[in-house]
């Protein structure tokens, strides 16, 4: 299978400064990454260049057979409905139940059939045991649960591609665990998982290809 991201010299910047250089990666279907790296060392930045928030200064960038160096304003909201995207701070929308933040996306994204979509959220919900909990509102629901609603949502159109930044940042370490377990069977599922985080000792529980930001570079270990 053809890799979903394939980046080669690339180099980003932030605020005129070179944030990342000479980043040459290929992700495949399935792949499980860790992206770990002191804060300020371009993890971010990594990760918003693959879903055109930070434009490519250089070298040669595709995901999803978009080339990041060429691509329209116009075909960005295309892009990013094929990458799901995970938030250390969740960013659910709090006057609304998890069944009706994952609506509210459908909708957003193009879903029209009422059935459709109730049987879509359903299933994501599910796949992360939150069905149960649907109609509980963010408030309701401690942290784990709302970041389990937070994966639901990044499943929701069945992307290639999961991007998850520090998705245990804000949790209690078994909950980070239970988490992180979640991410690889979704990667083992065949779609690719990038994870930036700090936490190493999960990184230990959960083996993966790390790749260490370090000197505005990125190397594997």
């Amino acid at each position: 299978m053809a890799p979903v991201i394939k980046y080669h010299d690339v180099e980003l910047h932030r605020n005129s400064l070179i944030a990342l250089k000479h980043v040459t990666l290929t992700v495949n279907p399935g792949e499980f990454l860790y992206l770990i790296g002191k804060v300020g060392s371009g993890k971010s930045s990594m990760l918003k260049s693959i879903y055109a928030e930070i434009p490519i200064a250089s070298g040669s960038a595709e995901v999803l057979d978009y080339d990041l160096t060429t691509i329209k304003r116009s075909e960005v909201p295309y892009l990013r409905r094929r990458i799901g995207i995970i938030f250390q701070d969740f960013q659910l929308l709090n006057d609304r139940s998890a069944e009706e933040n994952l609506r509210f996306v459908l909708r957003a994204t193009g879903w029209k059939d009422r059935d459709a979509m109730q049987e879509r959220i359903e299933k994501v919900l599910r796949s992360v045991g939150m069905l149960n909990k649907a109609y509980k509102r963010p408030h309701e629901l401690s942290g784990g649960e709302q970041q389990r609603v937070v994966i639901a949502r990044a499943l929701l159109n069945d992307p290639p591609i999961i991007l998850a930044d520090e998705p245990t940042g804000n949790l209690d370490p078994a909950t980070g665990e239970s988490i992180i377990g979640l991410l690889h069977s979704i990667a083992r599922e065949g779609t690719a998982v990038i994870v930036a985080t700090h936490n190493m000792a999960l990184v230990e529980q959960y083996p993966a290809t790390v790749l260490n930001c370090v000197h505005h570079t990125i190397t594997r270990l």
